[in-house]
């Protein structure tokens, strides 16, 4: 499903399916897709002035902002990354280069393409690949050149032997085609797939290079096959697998073969400027006062550093130039010691929409354990299942353990809906243990299992810092 497919609405509504809450920002970041799509429709000339609204999500740890802007991502199929602000701050000079940023947008938008490339070629790809496991189970005679000796020809007639060669190598192509058929035959009704083959791949491991790149030292992989061009021949490897892995990796090499990979970097970079979207978290931590020392210093250098992309420049890939214009930036942060305002004026003005992250509730807490498609509670539920144990969980022990949750995010840091994770795991812990040798197949989880599980630990606030 594309984003010209997608309304705001339809938007929020597949959102909703994996996040519960959050309107405001599940608003905020729809409109702000959909308005990519919106600018498309425009006038050539009018296209390149309409710039992306990028956002500022406030927040603490948990509440679903991440989340928000991976699941849009993947739902209108536009290539995502996440960083951390604070990455890029050392104590004392700025880290990484910030543009690195950029060429691990490009490096995931060539993937997508490439696997979307790979996926319609399939069909041919394990046609071919079947040819292959044929070729190396059932090849062809080689004719012979001659024979060995050049002198041989003197004391021979020649004639006769050629003719008898000729016979006895056309028998044993015939003999080899029959035989390639039955290959072929077993091999597609799946008679072969457990047995051993020995298979020629190229060797993908190309040596990597450490080089300088703007302020900080930053490991590029430099393909020597690339650069070289054919001065170096391509390597393999023999490598011995069964027919069925064999199948696989023979598919995968002859799709890559198949796909023209200038068109996809051509496509991934156009769809990088276009359709981009970077989340730039933590971006609190790189949000320092003035007059600030130490390790702050390098706070307002990262914010300087980052300015320009997200303003609008041009970064050097290995893949070319990518234009940064219409990337969209989604940045995050806790905002709980600074705030927005503390961020240099210049950077401020380039994420003019801002949206504030509802803390959870109980009733969060108790909607997030049961109803999204991947919710906890189904998670937990098949994993026990696949030892051969039926869990069950009432409607009162849901309610407690959102309870519980609730309490303790307010009494301690609150970590959002990840303290759910730390009390399931706490209460599941003994039967996930003996799982395997475990009497009952059905277990149920009630309320009062739930108060002996975790009962000392809620009382002990000194205890609970360090297992809840």
């Amino acid at each position: 499903m594309f984003e010209e497919e997608l309304t705001p609405s339809e938007m929020v509504k597949e959102l909703d399916k994996y996040i519960i809450g959050q309107e405001k920002a599940k608003k905020c970041v729809a409109v702000a897709v959909r308005n990519r799509y919106r600018r498309k429709m425009l006038p050539a000339t009018l296209q390149d002035e309409v710039m992306p609204k990028n956002i500022i999500m406030i927040g603490p740890t948990g509440v679903g902002k991440t989340e928000v802007a991976r699941r849009l991502a993947k739902l209108v199929n536009a290539p995502f990354i996440k960083v951390e602000a604070s990455k890029f701050t050392e104590v004392g000079y700025v880290g990484r280069d910030v543009e690195s940023m950029i060429r691990d947008l490009v490096e995931t938008s060539i993937r997508m393409i490439q696997s979307s490339k790979m996926e319609e070629v399939k069909n041919d790809a394990y046609k071919r690949a079947e040819e292959k496991i044929v070729d190396i189970m059932a090849p062809f005679p080689k004719k012979e050149s001659g024979d060995k000796n050049p002198l041989n020809f003197l004391f021979s007639s020649g004639a006769n032997e050629e003719e008898t060669t000729d016979e006895d190598f056309q028998k044993r192509v015939e003999r080899a085609k029959r035989e390639r058929k039955l290959t072929l035959d077993r091999l597609k009704k799946g008679l072969m797939e457990n047995e051993s083959i020995e298979i020629e791949v190229e060797d993908n491991r190309p040596p990597m290079l450490e080089v300088f790149s703007g302020q900080g030292m930053e490991e590029m992989g430099i393909n020597m096959q690339e650069f070289l061009g054919n001065m170096l021949p391509t390597k393999k490897k023999k490598k011995r697998v069964t027919v069925k892995e064999a199948r696989k990796i023979l598919q995968q090499e002859e799709a890559k073969k198949m796909i023209d990979m200038d068109a996809v970097i051509n496509e991934a970079i156009n769809k990088t400027e276009q359709l981009g979207l970077v989340f730039l978290d933590e971006l609190d931590k790189v949000a320092g006062k003035e007059g600030a020392s130490g390790a702050d210093v390098s706070r307002e250098g990262v914010q300087r550093d980052i300015l320009p992309i997200v303003e609008g420049s041009t970064v050097m890939t290995k893949y070319g130039p990518v234009k940064t214009d219409h990337i969209l930036f989604i940045a995050a942060g806790a905002f709980h010691i600074s705030k927005p305002a503390d961020l240099i004026p210049e950077l401020q003005g380039r994420f003019p929409i801002r949206v504030e992250l509802d803390n959870l509730t109980k009733e969060d807490f108790r909607r997030i354990l049961t109803e999204p498609d991947n919710a906890l509670i189904i998670q937990y539920i098949a994993l026990m299942e696949t030892e051969g144990i039926q869990l069950t969980f009432n409607s009162d022990t849901l309610d407690k353990i959102a309870e519980i949750a609730c309490e303790l995010n307010e009494e301690m840091e609150n970590i959002g809906a990840r303290r759910l994770h730390t009390i399931m795991e706490k209460i599941l812990e003994d039967i996930s243990f003996d799982a395997p040798n475990y009497s009952y197949k059905e277990v149920i989880i009630d309320e009062e299992y739930v108060q002996n599980k975790i009962k000392n630990i809620v009382k002990n606030k000194d205890l609970s810092k360090y297992i809840l």
